[in-house]
């Protein structure tokens, strides 16, 4: 199974490094694990887009988000891939050098890159700051966005395993 896991965000602009602060730690914290990508896509959606041509079996994207929650909420999303690549969806336009989390879906679904499972970790940013570092409560949700990440690592490999019929 490979699976890409995705930092997005700009680290110099608070909130918004989120996702990049997650990947680091989460690859350090990988070591060598086999089977995980680690990539930085910071806010060029291009490059990512190009990564998923690779192809994998999963991606998990991490990133700051504005749910209009409680600063440092996190959430686990799972987008309708089938639904990103429905007539239509294709035809909105898509800049690739600050293309948001779907936006990158949608192309890389018109592409026929996008995997079969795709999940975004994301946190409810607080500021966007120029300058600024992670305020306090995201700061504090990193370790929350982490175990989600771990979890759906386990829960991948168990349906790898055949264990799992969930996924």
């Amino acid at each position: 199974m490979r699976v890409l896991i995705a930092g997005v965000g700009n680290v110099l602009r608070g909130d918004d490094g989120f996702g990049v602060e997650v990947l680091r730690l989460l690859k350090q914290e990988a070591g060598g694990a086999t089977g995980l990508t680690f990539y930085e896509s910071g806010i060029a959606g291009i490059g990512l887009v190009q990564q998923l041509l690779d192809g994998y079996d999963a991606l998990i994207l991490l990133d700051a988000l504005d749910r209009r929650a409680e600063p440092g909420t996190v959430f686990v999303l799972e987008p309708d891939v089938a639904g990103l690549s429905a007539p239509g969806r294709a035809r909105e336009p898509v800049d690739l050098h600050q293309a948001d989390p779907e936006a990158v879906l949608r192309l890389a679904a018109a592409l026929g890159a996008l995997p079969r499972r795709v999940w975004v970790v994301g946190c409810q940013a607080a500021c966007d700051e120029l300058g600024a570092g992670l305020s306090e409560p995201v700061l504090r949700a990193v370790p929350a966005a982490m175990r989600q990440v771990q979890n759906l690592l386990t829960t991948l490999q168990a349906a790898a395993r055949g264990t799992d019929g969930s996924v």
